[in-house]
């Protein structure tokens, strides 16, 4: 047996454990082994000091895969989890929310994109007391669900975009970016250490056809149109060139060549049926932290 996959295994056990809370038991059925050497994995990992009440980043961002995502990419950062949670969303957004809680400092401004992988890293983010925190949407249409994510007393304030994802109209749309409570809130999105996005895939399950702001028939026109992904809603092709849609004029939210400006921009994204639409909106340049699973990522590889 070799040492890679000890070691590998081993990372496996202590995620399960320390962070799925899953029982010794439910460790050796899922990954196929017997209880007992479940054990001595755990037992190594302490000794080994993987475990510091989480599992130490630079035990993933030493790999291969994590070497080639980033020269391909050209990206600052990868964080990769084990592919073995029923909830890969659930586990991915785990890891962004330890991400963002070594990194971030007090007083500190956060942009948030939609999505569901975004609102679990918000409700798992675990901020020190009286840290004063403060968010800030980088799209209208956040609702309800990333508002009920940000509570706790270390949060300073919650700037959301007083306004819809999409407009009924481009000209409706201009007017509405025009509105001083719209500009105010979009503006304050400058002074933000780190930004946190999801990366949605052109898929009846994407949340941007979830939260009903595109129909059926809105998605096949935007897969003949050969759009594969979306970062805040903007559709990209397979080459990660922003397409020239109708839809893009009635947004309100950030573009790419905005997001780009920013420092620490965050990608958050699991399951490898969104392999497609990752590999396309890191080729536009706008992401330069990418936080997911080992299965996908092999599989972003893979294109």
């Amino acid at each position: 047996m070799s040492m890679d996959y000890e070691h590998s295994l081993m990372i496996k056990a202590v995620w399960c454990y320390y962070i799925e809370d899953m029982t010794q038991q439910a460790i050796a059925d899922r990954l196929g082994i017997s209880r007992m050497r479940v054990i001595k994995l755990l037992e190594k990992g302490r000794a080994k000091k993987l475990i510091q009440f989480k599992i130490r980043a630079d035990a993933y961002q030493q790999t291969e895969i994590n070497n080639r995502l980033q020269e391909r990419y050209s990206l600052k950062e990868v964080v990769l989890v084990p592919s073995i949670s029923y909830n890969i969303n659930e586990t991915v957004a785990r890891a962004a929310a330890m991400y963002l809680s070594d990194h971030i400092t007090e007083g500190a401004f956060i942009n948030v994109g939609f999505g569901d992988t975004t609102s679990r890293t918000l409700q798992n983010l675990e901020l020190p007391e009286d840290s004063k925190i403060s968010f800030v949407s980088l799209t209208g249409g956040v609702k309800h669900y990333t508002v009920n994510s940000l509570c706790g007393t270390s949060v300073a304030a919650r700037y959301i975009v007083p306004a819809p994802l999409l407009a009924s109209t481009s000209e409706m749309a201009a007017a509405i970016r025009q509105e001083p409570s719209v500009k105010d809130v979009l503006g304050l999105s400058n002074l933000a250490s780190f930004t946190i996005v999801g990366i949605g895939a052109v898929s009846e399950q994407a949340t941007v056809v979830k939260e009903g702001n595109l129909t059926a028939n809105e998605l096949l026109r935007l897969q003949a149109e050969s759009a594969v992904g979306d970062v805040l809603g903007y559709f990209v092709n397979k080459d990660g060139e922003v397409l020239n849609l109708a839809i893009h004029d009635k947004l309100i939210s950030t573009p790419p060549e905005v997001l780009s400006t920013f420092p620490n921009v965050i990608a958050v994204a699991g399951g490898i049926d969104k392999a497609q639409a990752i590999d396309a909106v890191l080729k536009t340049g706008c992401i330069n932290i990418l936080i997911t699973d080992e299965e996908t990522a092999k599989a972003v590889l893979e294109i």
